[in-house]
């Protein structure tokens, strides 16, 4: 990652602390106008790398080599990219660590333009980026969060979080379910008893959302059936379609109707089993010693996905138990015709509902493979990845 003098700098700490949430290893490399409005040591705390600023680290002869740096990275983003430096890069004037670190590197290049307007607009500037452009570079358009394909915008520096999906709005093209459509539920689903109270559970959506991050990451289209989670689970990739409901008949209907024109669905959500019988239109007020609600079952979403599965479509469950764990999910495997099962526990520290963790065990009908307790979003890695060799495998059933 490129910083250079603007005031923008600052929201470089923004997106290094993206990137690095998301797993990037970042190193900066900063021109010495940009070290007078963001510190080296601002920036090596978050990416706990020493900042790169001169060609010479010491007097002792040792050196940063550009060239070891450009062959290092997988993308070098510029953010903030000032006029001046966008002026180099286009003509090849290397007179600092970073532009020869640019004018070596074998990665794509992303360039965020910061300047204000005047400068921004001027025929020099405009024609410089246009040049970038003719040479491969992705030039970040202020104000759009896209990649530009015409150039436009008000000067500003895109958005830290813009900026961050650009990146993997391009990566996500390079991945192994580029042009594949996956369905994914997620969360609880709630069965209402009157306008107040419902039934539901403990479910947050949090392995769900992984998941869908996961296959848009790796090229995929997701359509994410989400029950009722908190206002806080918010999706981050573009590629995500979300479509909130919130009874398991809201969530059987939407995945009926989903389900023929993707390649696979992957069915994380804990939906009801069963839904009240009737539902009071106003709130039940306390009467006698007992309330009696009577439930009746709710469609069985995996059944009926599983007996609607064509030929080249793949069907993924999951299975949280409390007792004969392991005999409880191959029967699911079986009865419900999934490709794999995800098996969890509530009787494992750290895994199931409410938690950032997961400890699964990934069924098939001839083999299981058992994995440790990890963050859900290696889990859905894991998870992914057995999906990703079902198609190339063609086991689907």
């Amino acid at each position: 990652m490129g910083i250079t003098g603007s005031i923008a700098a600052y929201k470089s700490c923004l997106i290094i602390r993206q990137l690095i949430k998301k797993g990037a290893e970042v190193q900066v490399v900063i021109t010495p106008a940009g070290k007078e409005f963001i510190t080296p040591i601002t920036i090596s705390a978050l990416t706990s790398k020493p900042v790169v600023s001169e060609f010479f680290s010491q007097r002792d002869g040792s050196w940063h080599s550009h060239v070891d740096l450009g062959l290092w990275a997988d993308a070098m983003l510029i953010a903030p990219a000032t006029a001046s430096t966008i002026g180099k890069m286009a003509h090849g004037v290397a007179d600092n660590m970073l532009i020869t670190t640019y004018l070596s590197m074998k990665a794509p290049v992303f360039i965020a333009p910061a300047m204000d307007l005047d400068m921004y607009a001027h025929p020099s500037t405009q024609q410089n980026l246009k040049t970038l452009q003719s040479y491969g570079n992705h030039i970040i358009e202020p104000g759009t969060g896209f990649l530009a394909s015409k150039l436009e915008g008000k000067g500003r520096m895109e958005e830290p979080e813009n900026i961050v999906a650009c990146l993997e709005q391009f990566f996500s093209q390079q991945g192994d379910l580029v042009g594949k459509k996956i369905l994914i539920t997620a969360g609880p689903t709630y069965e209402k008893i009157d306008p107040v109270r419902f039934i539901g559970n403990y479910s947050s959506g949090k392995m769900g959302f992984a998941l869908a991050e996961e296959c848009a990451n790796r090229g995929a289209v997701v359509e994410l059936v989400c029950g009722p989670v908190s206002t806080a689970m918010q999706t981050q990739h573009p590629n995500i379609h979300r479509l909130d409901v919130e009874s398991a008949q809201e969530m059987y209907d939407a995945c009926m109707k989903l389900y023929p024109a993707v390649d696979a669905g992957i069915l994380c959500a804990a939906v009801a089993d069963f839904t009240p019988e009737t539902t009071a239109q106003q709130k039940i007020k306390r009467q006698g010693d007992e309330l009696v609600v009577r439930l009746k079952p709710t469609h069985d979403i995996a059944a009926a996905l599983g007996k609607k599965k064509s030929d080249g479509q793949l069907l993924v469950g999951f299975a949280l138990e409390t007792n004969d764990e392991e005999t409880n999910a191959q029967g699911k495997l079986q009865k419900k015709n999934f490709d794999f099962i995800v098996l969890n526990s509530l009787n494992d520290k750290g895994a199931g509902f409410r938690t950032d963790t997961n400890k699964i065990t990934i069924i098939t009908a001839t083999d299981k493979q058992v994995y440790p307790l990890k963050p859900k979003a290696e889990v859905a890695q894991d998870i992914i990845d057995t999906l990703v060799n079902c198609m190339k495998q063609g086991t689907h059933s």
